[in-house]
């Protein structure tokens, strides 16, 4: 593969990160809403939707960095180059 096409690679995989992100960012709000509908229609007990807002925020934390943080760039042949140095022990 030529660098371009590397580059394209990359780039796509990165967007589809970042789409996926998106999606999982309305399915968050969306979930998390009918929850706190439900149980404000049922009466204002116990506030049980916290442990769905808790899981589904570490979810989008990760699904987060997964998108946007760093380390999400194209591998560079001197990160291999130093990858295969530590694997030799030198």
């Amino acid at each position: 593969m030529t660098d371009d096409q590397n580059l394209r690679k990359a780039a796509l995989e990165g967007l589809h990160r970042k789409r996926g992100f998106k999606r999982y960012l309305v399915t968050y709000v969306v979930t998390n809403v009918a929850m706190i509908v439900i149980w404000a229609a049922s009466g204002f007990g116990y506030f049980w939707p916290g442990w769905v807002l808790f899981g589904t925020s570490i979810a989008l934390v990760f699904s987060a960095w997964n998108a946007y943080g760093s380390g999400n760039g194209p591998i560079t042949d001197e990160q291999v180059d130093e990858e295969m140095r530590k694997l030799k022990g030198d």
